[in-house]
């Protein structure tokens, strides 16, 4: 299943990925998205748990204030 989405993205950014599909390094600008989105949610999951768990480990020790 997929969803459509609309976004608004830097010309530079959007010339140079479709350039990456021209080159055949993807097969089209969906999947270059697509691939980027899941590798940035991937690389950034285990700061957020970090950020998580810092935040309530400073909540525990010093409460909110």
């Amino acid at each position: 299943m997929t969803t459509a989405i609309h976004a608004e993205l830097p010309e530079k950014l959007v010339e140079e990925a479709r350039e990456f599909v021209r080159a055949g390094w993807a097969a089209d600008f969906n999947q270059v998205v697509t691939d980027a989105l899941r590798r940035y949610l991937e690389s950034h999951s285990a700061e957020l748990a970090a950020a998580f768990i810092s935040e309530d480990v400073q909540w525990g020790i010093h409460g909110r204030e």
